[in-house]
């Protein structure tokens, strides 16, 4: 047998380079899609409580996981290809938080992540060059501190907006930029300060070898699930948190008006009092409702990664994942187009999973033939075009 022999044999065996394509990541893409649309489009019943807040938190956990790969995955870049990464991700956050204000526009029953998501994306880029373990560490700090940095410092800021995302108007005037300054980092629907622990997870796991970790990953997950979740369980259900709490309500509003703030908190809990913060409600931004929610996000992602072998059935899915931001724009367009009052009227009738099942029809079907025959997603294309050029300009 001769050395060529010899080289092409050991080659088939290593593993495929890390720029290869995951196909448990797109899958767990389009898991995230889907449940946005299901919060999107739905206002009970157990899928809607089951995707509210973790859909989007596993979107930013699969936006961290992005990042690491943009920037060369479990090896990262140096020297110019590092360069030309963080300016890829430069101009994909900037476009980013233009697409999100242009569908903030559409004024759909939706608070659009996009415009975060940019700014996440513009925090991220100091940080490609820290390794893992550095990574979740900082993401633990912030999964704690981020939160109580944030309870201290809104005590200080009058609003009265809940769930805010940034518009156009905001830049109309100075009280504007104030409110999408404080907005961004503390008061809106998805404040960077209690997101960005969702990316940096997103970030350590894209330094590792997914699919080599793929079993630790759903393990590590689910501890953190149970913990997150169990823990404020415990703390309002046995140590008497929700009894306090309900003391401090003012006088003649009903009961339920804590179950209604705990269930969904539009981005930020009250900072009436600081017993809040042990809530994991969706959108709550708290340390528990972050461990759980990444926690969840991380057994997705590696049960995602197990259902490879099934590729050929997983294709749709797939198809989704990679095209998850033309998706993801996609349905609030269709939302829009359907109508705000009509939506309601379906939502509050007997057909309210309707719309639902309907928008990931028709996505799939988009998807999957959009990818067949054209490859990238539009708006994919749109980033991967708009960065690239100004990222082989900043080779030296």
């Amino acid at each position: 047998m001769d050395a060529t022999t010899i080289a092409l044999n050991r080659n088939s065996v290593q593993p495929s380079p890390p720029t290869a394509r995951l196909v448990g990541l797109d899958v767990a893409r389009a898991l995230a899609v889907f449940g946005m649309f299901a919060a999107h489009t739905m206002s009970g019943g157990w899928l809607f409580s089951l995707v509210e807040g973790r859909a989007a938190a596993l979107f930013a956990v699969l936006a961290g996981v992005s990042i690491a790969l943009l920037s060369g995955g479990s090896q990262p870049y140096t020297g110019d290809r590092m360069r030309m990464s963080r300016v890829r991700i430069a101009v994909r956050a900037v476009l980013l938080f233009v697409l999100g204000l242009a569908l903030t526009s559409l004024q759909t029953p939706a608070m659009v992540i996009l415009s975060f998501y940019g700014v996440l994306f513009l925090v991220s880029i100091p940080l490609l060059r820290v390794r893992s373990t550095t990574l979740a560490v900082l993401a633990a700090v912030f999964a704690i501190g981020g939160p109580l940095l944030s309870f201290v410092l809104r005590q200080g800021i009058e609003t009265n907006m809940i769930g805010y995302v940034p518009s156009f108007g905001d830049f109309g005037s100075g009280t504007g930029l104030w409110t999408l300054l404080h907005s961004l980092l503390l008061t809106g629907a998805y404040p960077v300060l209690t997101w960005l622990p969702f990316v940096l997870v997103g970030m350590a796991l894209g330094r590792l070898d997914l699919r080599a970790m793929r079993g630790k990953i759903v393990v590590l997950g689910a501890g953190l699930g149970v913990l997150g979740y169990g823990a404020s369980w415990l703390a309002m259900n046995v140590f008497g948190v929700r009894e306090s709490l309900l003391a401090i309500l003012p006088p003649g509003l009903p009961p339920q008006l804590l179950d209604i703030v705990m269930s969904s908190s539009y981005g930020h809990v009250p900072t009436t009092s600081a017993l809040w913060l042990f809530s994991s409600g969706a959108h709550s931004g708290t340390p528990f409702e972050i461990v759980g929610a990444s926690g969840v996000a991380m057994a997705v992602l590696g049960l995602c990664l197990f259902a490879e072998r099934l590729r050929g059935a997983l294709t749709p899915l797939a198809s989704v994942g990679a095209l998850a931001l033309t998706a993801y724009a996609g349905h609030l367009l269709a939302l829009k187009a359907f109508g705000v009052k009509q939506l309601q009227e379906v939502m509050s009738s007997g057909y309210s999973y309707l719309p639902w099942l309907v928008l990931v029809a028709v996505t799939l079907v988009f998807c999957t033939a959009w990818r067949k025959l054209l490859g990238r997603g539009p708006l994919e294309w749109v980033l991967h075009q708009a960065s690239i050029a100004p990222a082989r300009m900043s080779r030296s």
